[in-house]
């Protein structure tokens, strides 16, 4: 028997509301897909599956809240069936289901009692339930005052006089799970901070004359240039790319970058693109522009959420100059971009102006020092002067 359990997604995710099934008992699973959607303080996920086989039982239920690790069902492995495998004991576990009764747990070891709807159980008297019936109210959520804790036509009544609860604040919620983990960041984490200044003439008139042959909805971002730099330049120095877990440091052979995106309700996510290195600039463009969108729509896979190895901000359209940001734990680094603009520079000994930015780093001092990452953002920056290249 395998269990599929809520996984990891994110240093600022520790629970996650199921608000849909994408697979029911009896199909069958394949690795990588996907079979849950589930909400969190940020956005509507979809949940990957990485292990495989045939569903035997569904063991939470859209609505409900979950823990990060709760088990939310459980699959056949090869050579089980439904007649010899044994259905779970749903032992108890933190779950908030508003709205709905609580669902039955195993106590102690013994066997959880099944789930019986609520009017079975108690007296709920027949003005009681037309009364509930006519103004479209669940009469299995009403708690009765009566005998017995019979439902009466009064409870009814109190329950639709009660002003419907406020939804529930997401923004507030996004701000609590970025505190958390930018908090955790900087109690944990030693960081340092380096930066350094980039000329980008030559990307900016590469980039241009790449655009020129290109129609507006295929044009290239120069965040699309800065994002292969960064992945290129991850090759040379690894120890910038990967996580720090346990008090070690386990460097990551992919290259999946999060990027900063800022939510327009409020608030900041940072879902990652795969495999960087390995993609041209106008499939760089492609993904870019699609998790921005999806982003933004809350809608994200797992994967995206949980897989960054880095990540880099490009605050330079927001007039920026400078931005040194907080790493995003488990990550060991993250790179900043500010604006460009023109700076007084010195070409072969004579004063002109020269497009130019601030390529940031914040790194943790417990994997790489100073002089590491120094060398890491000249070769990002050296990279800046070779777009043709990228």
């Amino acid at each position: 028997m395998i269990e599929f359990k809520l996984p990891f997604l994110g240093a600022d995710v520790d629970e996650g509301k199921l608000l849909q099934w994408k697979i029911a008992p009896g199909d069958t699973v394949r690795r990588g897909q996907v079979v849950a959607v589930v909400d969190t303080s940020k956005a509507a996920v979809d949940v990957k599956s990485w292990q495989e086989g045939r569903v035997f039982e569904l063991l939470a239920q859209p609505g409900e809240t979950l823990p990060v690790g709760a088990v939310l069902a459980t699959l056949l492995e090869a050579g089980e069936s439904p007649e010899t495998a044994k259905r779970t004991e749903r032992s108890e576990r933190s779950i908030r289901a508003p709205e709905v009764p609580a669902m039955p747990v195993a106590v102690h070891g013994e066997p959880a009692a099944p789930r019986q709807p609520l009017s079975a159980r108690r007296r709920i008297s027949p003005a009681a339930r037309k009364h509930a019936e006519d103004h479209g109210i669940d009469i299995d959520s009403v708690a009765g005052t009566g005998p017995d804790g019979a439902v009466t036509l009064q409870d009814v009544q109190r329950l639709e006089a009660k002003p419907p609860a406020a939804p529930p604040d997401k923004h507030a919620e996004m701000r609590k799970a970025i505190a958390a983990a930018m908090s955790r960041s900087k109690r944990e984490i030693p960081h340092y901070y380096l930066g350094e200044t980039v000329p980008m003439r030559r990307a900016q008139e590469w980039l241009t004359a790449a655009n020129e042959k290109r129609g507006i909805t295929e044009r290239l971002l120069m965040a699309c240039l800065q994002l292969k730099a960064v992945a290129l330049a991850l090759k040379k120095y690894p120890d910038m790319n990967g996580f720090y877990l346990d008090g070690v440091h386990r460097p990551s052979a992919a290259i999946h970058i999060g990027v900063a995106v800022s939510l327009r309700q409020g608030g900041l996510i940072a879902p990652a693109i795969h495999d960087v290195s390995d993609k041209s600039l106008d499939q760089l463009m492609g993904d870019l522009t699609d998790l921005v969108k999806r982003a933004r729509a809350g809608s994200l896979r797992s994967s995206e959420m949980t897989d960054p190895t880095i990540t880099v901000t490009n605050l330079g359209e927001q007039g920026v100059e400078t931005v040194f940001g907080v790493i995003y734990p488990p990550q060991v680094a993250l790179v900043g971009f500010g604006r460009i603009r023109e700076m007084p520079w010195a070409v072969d000994g004579m004063l002109c102006t020269m497009p130019a930015m601030t390529a940031s780093l914040a790194a943790d001092h417990r994997v790489s020092d100073g002089h590491y990452g120094a060398l890491f953002l000249a070769e990002v920056r050296e990279w800046l002067q070779r777009p043709e290249q990228l």
